[in-house]
């Protein structure tokens, strides 16, 4: 959670002392709570911003790694395809196999690293989305209560989204997985049958 997080929703609940005291209060005045609560607010906007323009981010990175895969699979089928049946033979498979398999899996580990990073930053974006929903709503009714209201009803606390949120990250995880053990397959085919046919 993020610290200024803490600091501006503890705000509400210790704002303007009762008469004799300094301490913790039950209630708050309407204004205080309002400008908590608008704190709250605007924080959790802020980050929702810069979550999705992380993830943004990490989304071009990840078009990037893929355009440079296939073209560095365009080449080297290019190359198998392009050689001399003297120099490249059948027995030769070894070379362009092993080449694509290296090529896979740094492939595999390069997207497995962003799809960490963007999911994350999707998930953190969602969570500090469910927070601002419900800080609106809290101010909203803030409006139409009474001049002070009860320390409770202006606490935020941050929000997260359930369990099944999660199986959309599963998904793409398996997609991507998919995806990448089809374009090997493919890839090793199209050597085989280039060499040795």
């Amino acid at each position: 959670m993020d610290p200024h997080y803490g600091g501006r929703m503890g705000e509400a609940a210790y704002i303007a002392a009762a008469g004799a005291g300094g301490g913790v209060v039950d209630v708050v005045t309407r204004e205080a709570a309002a400008q908590a609560l608008g704190a709250v607010l605007q924080l959790h906007f802020d980050k929702t911003v810069e979550k999705k323009r992380a993830a943004d981010a990490q989304k071009q990175e990840l078009w990037r790694l893929f355009l440079a895969f296939f073209l560095f699979l365009a080449l080297v089928l290019s190359a198998v395809a392009g050689s001399p049946p003297a120099r490249l033979q059948c027995r030769h498979l070894w070379a362009p196999a092993g080449l694509l398999s290296l090529a896979h899996l740094a492939f595999y580990a390069a997207v497995a690293h962003h799809l960490r990073c963007l999911n994350g930053f999707r998930y953190q974006r969602r969570c500090h989305k469910l927070t601002l929903a419900l800080a609106a709503d809290r101010l909203r009714m803030l409006k139409s209560g009474a001049d002070v209201v009860p320390a409770a009803d202006v606490e935020v606390p941050y929000q997260e989204p359930p369990e099944s949120y999660l199986a959309k990250f599963k998904r793409s995880w398996a997609i991507h997985f998919a995806f990448l053990i089809t374009t090997f397959a493919f890839s090793v085919a199209a050597a085989v049958a280039i060499l040795c046919f």
